[in-house]
């Protein structure tokens, strides 16, 4: 056998164990505070573990449920950092008022940013809106437009990608 060999049977491995333990698994995550986000994050999970080479797990399930909980303290931990900055962000825009000349390039940046959207196409657009700007969980999004879940995944990376391509435009800029 070779290494790689190693590598495909434990990552099949894992995802054995992902598949059987899946409802255990997003019941846990559910415990932990993840609430209606379980599914999500089971996704998140599913791609952690699945995506990079490991070599064998001795006992993949304890392996499995660990990774689980470092998932849900790594959300904790961006939730208290997101509301800090936003708590910072607030105080300091309170006690500034932005330039003319400030205004006016984040305006033509929003419009930018806008195009970049609508270019990716409408369901792309209008599942990005309902999933960051409506704040709906992607399996919602998946049951309301009748699509699948790997079908908002897809174009959520889709507007991603279009959007990190602007952001390099506006860094050289």
């Amino acid at each position: 056998m070779t290494s790689s060999h190693d590598r495909t049977d434990a990552a099949q491995g894992i995802e054995g164990v992902l598949l059987a333990n899946r409802s255990r698994i997003v019941r846990f995550l559910e415990v932990r505070g993840a609430g209606d986000a379980a599914d999500d994050l089971f996704q998140d999970l599913w791609m952690r573990l699945t995506d990079r080479p490991m070599g064998p797990v001795a006992d993949p399930l304890p392996y499995v449920m660990r990774a689980a909980n470092n998932l849900m303290l790594d959300r904790y931990r961006s939730v208290r950092q997101s509301a800090q900055r936003d708590q910072a962000w607030g105080e300091a825009a309170a006690g500034h008022a932005p330039s003319a000349e400030t205004a006016l390039i984040s305006r033509e940046q929003l419009a930018l940013v806008e195009a970049a959207i609508v270019a990716t196409g409408e369901r792309p657009a209008r599942i990005f809106r309902r999933f960051r700007v409506d704040g709906l969980q992607q399996r919602d999004i998946a049951s309301e437009m009748g699509v699948s879940l790997s079908t908002v995944e897809a174009d959520l990376r889709k507007v991603y990608a279009a959007l990190a391509a602007l952001r390099r435009q506006f860094d050289a800029a």
